[in-house]
């Protein structure tokens, strides 16, 4: 099973934040710890994914032109 976030070992950097969203987060009482977290990982899946597609493009092509073609795989089976 994955680790969540929190369940992982923490590692202690410095970020750079500009100063009105950093006061606007204190005053609100976020947790900055959790909130660079989470969107930390949140660009590296997007990330991640912006690799994937560019490195599966070809194959991408290529079955979207079989598709073309030749049509979805089974298609005669499909109720709708």
């Amino acid at each position: 099973m994955p680790r969540t976030i929190a369940q992982t070992h923490h590692q202690r950097t410095n970020v750079t934040l500009p100063d009105a969203l950093l006061h606007e987060a204190r005053a609100l009482k976020i947790n900055l710890s959790q909130a660079c977290a989470r969107g930390l990982a949140l660009e590296v899946a997007e990330t991640k994914a912006a690799i994937w597609r560019q490195e599966n493009a070809d194959a991408m092509a290529s079955w979207n032109e079989h598709v073309e073609h030749h049509g979805l795989p089974l298609a005669e089976f499909r109720s709708f």
